[in-house]
């Protein structure tokens, strides 16, 4: 199976909205090879934008120190969330060449048109422009209103968008027929994708902020060249602040992914994904990410309570699991299933019927891989955290309890989930 993802335009560190786009379709990749499919995921770096060239003149700094230095960043927090590399990760700059190539096609099929700053597509050209949002240009148009359409004066139609930017002095440039410049960021997936998986390739992703101008004017490049595009699209719903406005490092609500992972573990923000339906917003706040911790626990008690089996996993649940993923990859419900077979496996246990145990802990292990989670059945405490845990112990030894939870109360405040039971105090982040 193809799919191409919007990979991050890199001028600054992760946010939690990142997070969730590679989450959503990491899951999904993983849940594909699971069920036995051949999966070629493809991921693209903008390694050159207006974002990136801002902050390198804001800076006085090289334009691709900025880059390199981004993408490492993302990287180190992709690992950090579990999330595997795609099979491909083009960059922008590597295909200038070929967007060069692409826009000189258009240019000579008169789908294409030379203004003064640049290189337009005629949307007017293209059949069926407007297909991902379901509205044609007549209705953009009616539903625009009296706003300012950038660069208008250039264009022949309001829609038309630029192919190739000229560049300012001391720009990034390339040469092109028509002048130096640069690409489009509308041209660079286009090109890439075509040229990585070809033709009618299986699935387009990314966030629903990208259906509209992004991926409909990759669409229209393509079709204006006369070429299959996409069999189909998925895209994602936004991460939102308090006030459900969408989290983007342009409205300055960000929360930074590699601090969110030194507070929590790195695993919750999977675990609290996989409890939110994809194509709808999720808030991440205390009481949800907290919740996920809590529900860790009850994932990570699997592996502590049973370690490896050998049994073959429970065929009902795994049957389960699979209905749920296959409706448009419903890993809620995917979850409840797995908590329910882990309530089941304990108290199989518990009965002394370690066969059916063993059979359902197989199914949860096979879950947990599907969807790219990992088990944590022991931890290492910090010499400090663990003496503090022995006190604590001892305090309620000796029913000394106002000293008992003191202690408790000070772990917790060092990020410490305490569990107290009569074999003594276990620590966990």
């Amino acid at each position: 199976m193809s799919i191409y993802l919007c990979g991050p335009t890199v001028y600054g560190p992760p946010h939690i909205g990142h997070g969730r786009a590679t989450l959503v379709y990491d899951v999904l990749r993983r849940y594909l090879q699971w069920s036995g499919l051949q999966v070629r995921l493809v991921s693209n770096i903008t390694d050159i934008d207006d974002s990136i060239i801002n902050r390198a003149n804001a800076e006085n700094r090289p334009w691709q120190e900025i880059t390199s230095k981004c993408e490492a960043v993302w990287f180190e927090a992709m690992g950090k969330i579990n999330v595997a590399r795609p099979t491909d990760v083009p960059h922008a700059t590597d295909y200038v060449v070929q967007m060069v190539a692409m826009i000189g096609q258009l240019v000579d099929m008169g789908k294409a048109y030379l203004t003064d700053d640049g290189v337009y597509l005629s949307v007017q050209t293209v059949p069926g422009y407007g297909l991902l949002v379901h509205q044609s240009l007549d209705d953009m148009l009616a539903g625009g209103g009296d706003r300012d359409v950038f660069g208008a004066g250039n264009k022949r139609h309001p829609a038309d968008f630029v192919l190739w930017k000229f560049s300012k002095p001391g720009e990034p440039a390339w040469p092109s027929p028509w002048g130096e410049g640069r690409p489009g960021w509308h041209s660079e997936c286009v090109v890439m994708s075509l040229d990585l998986l070809g033709e009618g390739f299986d699935l387009h992703c990314g966030g629903q902020d990208l259906k509209f101008p992004h991926h409909e004017n990759e669409r229209a490049q393509a079709v204006a060249l006369g070429k299959r595009f996409a069999n189909h699209w998925m895209h994602h719903g936004f991460i939102v602040d308090a006030e459900g406005e969408k989290m983007s490092k342009s409205l300055g609500n960000v929360h930074n992914l590699l601090d969110l992972m030194e507070h929590y573990d790195p695993r919750a923000y999977r675990m609290l994904l996989l409890q939110s339906h994809y194509r709808g917003p999720v808030s991440v706040g205390q009481d949800n990410i907290d919740a996920s911790v809590k529900a860790l626990a009850r994932f990570d008690g699997v592996a502590r309570r049973f370690g490896a089996v050998s049994a073959g996993a429970d065929a009902a649940v795994l049957e389960a699991f699979r209905s749920a993923m296959d409706d448009d990859l419903n890993t809620p419900s995917a979850m409840a299933i797995v908590f329910d077979a882990i309530t089941q496996a304990n108290a199989a246990a518990d009965a002394g019927d370690e066969g059916r145990a063993h059979q359902l802990v197989a199914a949860i292990y096979s879950i947990a891989d599907a969807v790219g989670l990992t088990f944590s059945a022991d931890e290492q405490v910090p010499a400090e955290a663990a003496a503090l845990a022995a006190a604590l112990d001892a305090a309620r030894a000796a029913k000394d309890f106002p000293a008992a939870d003191a202690l408790r109360a000070q772990l917790q405040a060092a990020g410490w989930t305490v569990e107290t039971t009569k074999a003594g105090t276990t620590l966990r982040r």
